[in-house]
């Protein structure tokens, strides 16, 4: 099962996708569809800013993949006017790497760390200085001759993205005046996105073809627009090219992908725990070995949306698939007979 980057529903992007998801991304606040408690305080503090004709604070993006951060740091950069810098805390691995980063920024530039929890801590210690005080402090030989010599940067803004809040350090944290946390889409607001990305396509989409869509995006754009090109493809070579709700059925379920958006990975890991494990408990430990899948992929990639349709939970002995999991994939509950 370890072909999570094959997954169709998979929140993480996949090689190749970038051209693909730069020609749907948003450019201003007002394209950009859903978070709207986000968006009315980026306004206030963009505006801010723009009045007292300085940086904006440094801001925290958390949230499952797939739901807009890095989109949203464009965003924030377009409005503001100012040039964004892009790199990752994998990419960062020498305090060298990341005083060469800073030393070129310029005054008003935004500086965008996706996957910010994965920065080393020797990093860390160095970005404090620079986020608190515009500094860069370096050190100059070693041993008693050793001494620090501190440059002074220009104001500038980090953005930066994590799916694990929890992971990053207290101190780190404690130094973004903005925390914004994205939140799964509402369908309509899915709709929204698949009918905007599918203008930009140029392809011709029926009402009801694009909620069958939506419903089975898992309310995560990068799902709903990954869906659309599949589903796209599908109607050109079967069709006139137009999306109709019968040849968007017929692409969904060649697709493997049911009503409420759950592929064959899915319903093939509640099967598991229901089939080897009598439904559960059983410990993430035990599943991880018994389905071939990290433990990381299983807690963080497919459970979340399974707990939120109610299908698997979480008990203090291990997973369980619930009676709303078994209904789904035709299988009875055990008890469920005694309450008939």
């Amino acid at each position: 099962m370890k072909i999570e980057e094959e997954r169709l529903i998979s929140p993480v992007a996949k090689g190749g996708e970038d051209a693909f998801d730069l020609s749907l991304r948003p450019k201003t606040l007002k394209e950009y569809i859903g978070q709207g408690k986000i968006k009315a305080n980026l306004e206030i503090t963009i505006a801010a800013a723009k009045k007292r004709e300085e940086p904006i604070e440094h801001v925290l993006l958390y949230g499952a993949p797939g739901l807009g951060k890095t989109t949203l740091a464009h965003v924030i950069a377009n409005e503001i006017g100012a040039n964004i810098r892009v790199t990752s805390g994998p990419a960062i691995e020498k305090a060298g790497d990341l005083a060469a980063i800073l030393t070129n920024l310029a005054p008003g530039d935004i500086l965008f760390i996706d996957e910010i929890h994965r920065l080393n801590k020797t990093i860390e210690e160095v970005l404090y200085p620079a986020m608190e005080d515009y500094a860069l402090d370096i050190i100059i030989g070693k041993g008693p001759s050793a001494r620090t010599l501190r440059l002074d940067l220009p104001r500038f803004t980090i953005i930066g993205a994590t799916t694990m809040a929890s992971l990053l350090s207290s101190p780190l944290r404690d130094r973004f005046g903005l925390t914004h946390h994205l939140n799964f889409y509402e369908i309509s607001d899915i709709e929204k996105i698949i009918s905007r990305s599918a203008k930009i396509l140029g392809a011709a989409i029926e009402p009801v073809a694009t909620s069958l869509i939506a419903t089975r995006a898992r309310r995560t754009p990068r799902i709903a627009n990954r869906l659309l090109k599949r589903v796209r493809d599908y109607c050109e070579v079967k069709g006139d090219g137009m999306i109709s709700e019968t040849l968007c059925l017929e692409a969904l379920d060649m697709l493997e992908v049911d009503a409420l958006g759950l592929d064959a990975i899915d319903r093939k890991l509640m099967e598991t725990i229901i089939e080897k494990f009598k439904g559960g408990p059983v410990g993430l430990n035990t599943l991880a070995a018994a389905t071939g899948e990290e433990m990381d992929t299983i807690e963080n990639i497919y459970e979340p949306y399974l707990m939120q349709l109610g299908f698997l939970d979480r008990s203090p002995r291990g997973r369980v698939v619930t009676p709303r999991g078994y209904e789904h994939l035709g299988m009875k509950a055990p008890g469920m007979d005694k309450l008939v």
